[in-house]
């Protein structure tokens, strides 16, 4: 009985660390992200996107909803999508880079590689300190690719580099991933709508 009223204080008490995170959400930053989104929309401009272990499943779900989810029933009639590649489906060319290069590299030499001026990238990540994602921006800096930074905690060194970014008020991991989660379907329900 007493470990079962430790699991609702523990759900109650998450519940509302994620409640604050959200109530200190910055809708204008989520607009902003938006606006630079939209206009890709039917051109050969891609979305790219990238993160580390929980934002890294979190840039495969980003994908499938942007790329499929948004166009909704008789997708396959629709024109007008999107492109948008995660930097984190291809294990073989992560793996080579890790290995052969090391592992701050795994995005930045993908990048480098796939990306071209005026595409998107977004990075997810909890802390925004990780070296790949901090050389994955500085690269899109020297390519003409504009950098947009959803991160938690303060920010990090992120913060500074991207062109534009989204705080999670957290120093949580699982809600900063959770708001990661929640951008991803604000977004997609965005898209879905102005289908």
């Amino acid at each position: 009985m007493e470990e079962d009223l430790k699991l609702v204080e523990h759900s109650h008490d998450y519940f509302d660390r994620l409640k604050k995170a959200l109530d200190d959400f910055d809708h204008s930053g989520l607009h902003r992200l938006i606006k630079k989104i939209e206009p890709l929309r039917g051109t050969e401009k891609t979305i790219i996107v990238a993160g580390n272990g929980g934002s890294s499943s979190t840039c495969s779900h980003m994908v499938t909803d942007i790329a499929k989810t948004i166009l909704g029933k008789n997708a396959k009639e629709k024109g007008n999508r999107f492109r948008i590649m995660s930097l984190n489906d291809n294990t073989p060319i992560v793996t080579a880079w890790a290995n052969d290069e090391g592992y701050e590299h795994i995005f930045s030499q993908q990048l480098k590689n796939m990306g071209r001026s005026g595409d998107l990238l977004i990075v997810l990540t909890g802390s925004g300190q990780s070296p790949n994602i901090i050389e994955l921006v500085k690269m899109a800096k020297t390519m003409g690719i504009y950098s947009f930074g959803i991160s938690g905690f303060d920010g990090g060194l992120l913060k500074e580099l991207c062109d534009d970014y989204l705080l999670a008020v957290s120093n949580d991991y699982g809600i900063i991933e959770d708001f990661h989660m929640i951008v991803v379907h604000l977004i997609t329900d965005w898209f879905k709508k102005m289908a």
